[in-house]
């Protein structure tokens, strides 16, 4: 028997969001020494605890990568919709104390991202999409679970896309016009 459209869509959104928590986590491990001053910038954490949190974020964000890309389907979750949620209210501060211009901390050091209002909606979005993935019901057929991984795997690499376009440097104004 098929599984349900929203089983499907829970566990591609498992997929997709346990890939972009792996590659963060594995980028702030392979960047330590840059994470407590991007945590420290956000100006939520007591300076003290700003070192432990940089110790801790990636592994974290490692284990909740495990958990979903694992097929966990309540625990990975449940944390993972819990650091969206964090990670979107820390940028919805910053960015109405007008602190636009700090580095989100979210993705590779050279595809940096200053906060924006997209980068919010982006975490809540994940947040939703992952919902789905409490919804019971008979096992997913082996097919339904390789269309699951691939459209997790196509959302992962159009968001990666994305941010590569993104952090394109703007075209400077004298070229205008120009081929």
């Amino acid at each position: 028997m098929p599984g349900s459209i929203l089983q499907i869509a829970g566990l591609a959104a498992s997929v997709f969001v346990g890939l972009i928590f792996l590659v963060a986590g594995i980028d702030k491990l392979r960047h330590r020494a840059l994470l407590p001053g991007v945590i420290a910038n956000y100006r939520l954490l007591p300076a003290a605890l700003v070192a432990p949190a940089a110790l801790l974020l990636p592994t974290v964000e490692l284990v909740v990568a495990t958990g979903l890309l694992s097929g966990n389907r309540l625990a990975a979750p449940v944390a993972a919709i819990a650091l969206l949620l964090v990670f979107a209210a820390a940028m919805a501060i910053n960015i109405r104390r007008g602190r636009r211009n700090i580095d989100c901390g979210c993705g590779h050091a050279a595809l940096r991202q200053s906060l924006g209002w997209g980068l919010v909606a982006r975490n809540l979005g994940m947040a939703t999409a992952l919902l789905p993935r409490f919804v019971v019901g008979p096992g997913l057929a082996l097919v339904d679970m390789a269309v699951a991984a691939l459209a997790g795997l196509a959302a992962f690499l159009l968001l990666q896309m994305i941010n590569a376009i993104n952090a394109l440097p703007a075209r400077p104004t004298g070229n205008r016009g120009r081929a």
